[in-house]
């Protein structure tokens, strides 16, 4: 199971952070990613987390802006997201691959076993 939280409305140059708590399977050995999905837009990999080494990877349009990190005492992954634009809004989603690795990217949705409900991020 997967719980997102974070979300909410935040101005242009703006920062949020996004949790998603996880339960019920080997957490730390897989690959976490973050989606999303604006209006009338196909969903969309963000930021993804590999398992055991813990190496990260970015979609083009957000590095240097989002940081996405986990903490495997808590079970919970993170995405740090800063100079917010509007073409940031979006519902975001966090995602487990069974799997160490991550894939290649673009990343797929099917590679992707686990989906939580999504939190909302607007930037105005």
């Amino acid at each position: 199971q997967l719980v997102e939280s974070g979300g909410g409305s935040v101005q242009a140059g703006g920062s949020l952070r996004l949790s998603c708590a996880a339960s019920g399977y080997t957490y730390s050995s897989y690959c976490m990613g973050w989606f999303r999905q604006a209006p009338g837009k196909e969903r969309e990999g963000v930021a993804v987390i590999r398992g055991g080494s813990g190496t990260t990877d970015y979609a083009d349009s957000v590095k240097g802006r989002f940081t996405i990190s986990r903490d495997n005492a808590e079970k919970t992954v993170y995405l740090q997201m800063g100079s917010l634009e509007p073409e940031d809004t979006a519902m975001y989603y966090c995602a487990v691959r069974t799997s160490w690795s991550c894939g290649l990217w673009p990343l797929l949705e099917a590679d992707f076993a686990y989906w939580g409900q999504g939190t909302q991020v607007t930037v105005s």
